[in-house]
């Protein structure tokens, strides 16, 4: 991805080190200048700048790859392919799972307790694996100001008493959880394209935004001629970043949404939804209760 830092492609530390100096730090920033910018501030010749770039472009560009070869990766793989959700049905529903690797959303109309979820998502991710967790961080990033820490120590103590008899274990999960506050798309698409040092420093294992539509629904009116193309490029590009970490480092992507549109009372349109996704996790709102969850692909609605 072009939001790659160059330190990461293979470039000598003494050369990141001098383009830090003009603040080229990423691949976009390297490959946004030409030839000449790039040979008066390496002091390289004109053929060692072609090669930097040939270098350059090949490490943020995506690399080929057959079914067979993707299909290998995974069964090699030893990270764990899903993270449960200890929701049975829903575990079932989802083969085992949000699965590490991919995009998962979960839908549904304000107060439905999504933002509940995802704190739980939070929690599971940093159990130890002997219990179903993944044993690592989580980066949440929050742009409606919902998130609670509080919330999060109290599903932790319900969901698993025995576990969190301590308050050292209580403050170890706690202190998993990396809390972003991000309140505009600009500040969300930064923050999600800078997260690849931040997984690999802290060992992160989940990566949680809560919600897409937040800040989507705030800067674009639709009915405004250009915007429904901005926002279309924003959430392609949003998905597109969030993806290559979900599938570079066997991690679940999770997201949180909720409803734009009504069809018959039942499951409609979701703000925000993009191809991207390959799996949305849908509750429902009908008659003054939450019914089950149910699992939407695609086009189609399946009950639990």
């Amino acid at each position: 991805m072009s939001s790659r830092k160059l330190r990461r492609v293979g470039l000598s530390q003494e050369l990141c080190d001098r383009l830090n100096r003009h603040q080229i730090v990423t691949c976009r920033d390297f490959l946004c200048l030409s030839p000449l910018e790039l040979m008066k501030i390496t002091g390289l010749s004109y053929r060692g700048v072609h090669e930097l770039l040939h270098v350059v472009s090949r490490a943020c560009a995506p690399r080929m790859q057959t079914a067979y070869e993707i299909k290998a990766q995974r069964a090699a793989a030893v990270a764990p392919a899903f993270l449960p959700t200890t929701l049975p049905a829903l575990d079932e529903a989802l083969h085992g799972g949000v699965a590490c690797g991919s995009l998962t959303e979960i839908t549904g109309p304000p107060g439905c307790g999504k933002t509940q979820f995802c704190i739980m998502m939070s929690v599971l991710a940093t159990l130890p694996t002997s219990m179903g967790g993944l044993e690592g961080a989580v980066v949440y990033i929050d742009t409606e100001s919902a998130f609670s820490a509080e919330r999060l120590i109290e599903i932790a103590e319900s969901r698993f008493p025995r576990y969190f008899n301590t308050e050292e274990k209580l403050l170890l999960t706690s202190s998993k959880v990396y809390l972003y506050r991000e309140l505009s798309c600009d500040e969300v698409l930064q923050r999600i394209e800078s997260l690849e040092e931040e997984i690999i420093s802290k060992g992160v294992k989940l990566v949680i935004i809560d919600s897409v539509a937040s800040v989507v629904r705030k800067e674009f009116d639709t009915q405004l001629q250009g915007n429904l193309r901005e926002r279309n490029k924003f959430l392609a590009r949003e998905a597109a970043s969030l993806k290559y970490l979900a599938e570079e480092f066997s991690i679940p992507g999770f997201l949180g949404n909720f409803f734009s549109t009504w069809n018959s009372g039942r499951i409609g349109q979701c703000d925000g939804r993009h191809p991207e996704l390959e799996v949305k996790v849908c509750a429902e709102w009908q008659e003054g209760r939450m019914n089950p969850a149910k699992l939407s692909k695609r086009k189609t609605v399946e009950s639990l």
